[in-house]
């Protein structure tokens, strides 16, 4: 199943991040830590219809990873994989 996001809606792909402690235990990512603010853009929408009737450009592509607002993205579960979707605004920025 593809996703294809509409106006200025984006669907991005967790980046787990894994931490360590100064003795080199590796922590699981697990429930008990705050939701992701990183992932990868998977898919875009085409941009916001402004009330002039144009449409606003997109800042973010496919590919991009992407810094986000902490309780910004809705989850969706697709053929067992796990999405965030959000739009474009909740975006902070685009790692380079």
């Amino acid at each position: 199943m593809q996703l294809k996001p509409i106006f200025d809606n984006i669907v991005v792909k967790k980046i787990s991040m894994e931490e360590k402690t100064k003795s080199g235990i590796v922590l699981p990512d697990t429930i008990d830590k705050e939701k992701p603010q990183q992932g990868e853009v998977i898919a875009a929408g085409t941009g916001k219809i402004l009330d002039n009737g144009t449409r606003s450009q997109m800042e973010v592509k496919v590919g991009d990873k992407v810094l986000f607002r902490k309780y910004a993205p809705d989850e969706i579960k697709i053929d067992g994989e796990e999405y965030l979707v959000m739009t474009q605004t909740d975006v902070i920025a685009i790692i380079e």
